[in-house]
C-alpha cells in the first residue's frame, strides 16, 4: 500500500480547463468559421470564441505543468521536496506534542512524525470544498501506509484553534494562511498562541507584502513580545524552489517563519 498525498493542483481543475478550451474551440469552429451566422455577429463570435479557446488552452498547459511539478510520482516532486524541507526544521522532545495546522492530505504531519518518532503529532484541517479530495480518512490511510502511528487528525479551523494556550512543543504549517482572507498576521499569532514557552515554530508560506504586510516588522514584534528567536528564511531562492520556478508556479515570496517562543 502506497500513500496518496494527492496533488496541489487538483486533477479536476486541469480537466475542467481543458474541457473549457475544447468547448470554446468547437464554438469557434461552429459560429466563427461556418455560415450559421454572418456580419458583425459572426465577427464578434469569431473573436470571443477564439480568445476563449486560446486563454483556456494556455491555462490548461500551465495547470498541466503545475500538476507534473507537484506530483509525488513525477520527476520534480516539488511538493515532497518542500514538505521534507519544512519537516527538517520541526523538532519535538521525546514525549512532546506537535501541531500541524492545515494538514491537507497529512503529508507534513506524517513527515514530522517520522522525524520525531518519540513524540506525537496532531494534524488539523477544515477540509473544505476547495480541496475536496483531502479529508480525515485520507490522512489516516496515508499514515497507515507510511507505517506511522504517532499521529492523529482532527477537523479544525486555523483562524480559531480549539486548543488551550501553550498546548504544544512545536507548531508548523505549509502554505495555509495565504489561502485565508483577512488579517494573516493575526492568524499566525493564533497558531503561536498554542505553542509552549520554549517551543519551536516553523511556518512555511508565501510571505509577500501584498498578502501579509511587513513581515520583518512582525518578526521584530515577536521578539518584543518575548520570543527567544524569530526570523524569515527565504525558500524561493533555490533552497526548496528554484527562483525561476517560483515565478511560474506562483510560489514567489515563499519563506519559513522560524523561531522559538
Amino acid at each position: 500500500m502506497r500513500p496518496d498525498y494527492k496533488n496541489w493542483m487538483p486533477k479536476g481543475m486541469v480537466i475542467s480547463a481543458a474541457a473549457a478550451a475544447v468547448v470554446f474551440l468547437v464554438l469557434f469552429v461552429v459560429f466563427g468559421l461556418t455560415g450559421i451566422v454572418s456580419g458583425t455577429l459572426k465577427t464578434v463570435l469569431f473573436i470571443v470564441f477564439l480568445a476563449g479557446a486560446v486563454i483556456c488552452l494556455c491555462v490548461s498547459v500551465w495547470m498541466i505543468l503545475l500538476y507534473r511539478a507537484f506530483s509525488y510520482n513525477g520527476k520534480r516532486r516539488l511538493s515532497k521536496q518542500i514538505v521534507d524541507g519544512v519537516a527538517e526544521y520541526v523538532s519535538v522532545p521525546d514525549g512532546g506534542k506537535g501541531l500541524d495546522v492545515g494538514c491537507g492530505s497529512g503529508a507534513l504531519t506524517i513527515a514530522c512524525a517520522k522525524r520525531n518518532p518519540n513524540a506525537s503529532f496532531i494534524g488539523v484541517d477544515r477540509w473544505g470544498r476547495e480541496y475536496a479530495s483531502y479529508n480525515k480518512p485520507l490522512c489516516e490511510a496515508n499514515a497507515k501506509a507510511e507505517g506511522v502511528d504517532n499521529v492523529t487528525f482532527e477537523r479544525g479551523d486555523a483562524v480559531k484553534l480549539v486548543f488551550p494556550d501553550e498546548s504544544f512543543d512545536a507548531v508548523t504549517s505549509n502554505y495555509v494562511y495565504h489561502n485565508i482572507p483577512g488579517d494573516r498576521q493575526r492568524y499566525l499569532l493564533e497558531t503561536l498562541r498554542v505553542l509552549k514557552k520554549g517551543g519551536t515554530f516553523a511556518i512555511h508560506d508565501i510571505f509577500s507584502k501584498s498578502r501579509y504586510g511587513d513581515m520583518q516588522a512582525f518578526v521584530e514584534k515577536l521578539k518584543a513580545m518575548g520570543y527567544e528567536s524569530a526570523r524569515l528564511i527565504p525558500t524561493d531562492n533555490g533552497k526548496f524552489i528554484r527562483k525561476g520556478e517560483a515565478a511560474w508556479t506562483e510560489l514567489a515570496g515563499s519563506a519559513i517563519l522560524l523561531g522559538k517562543k
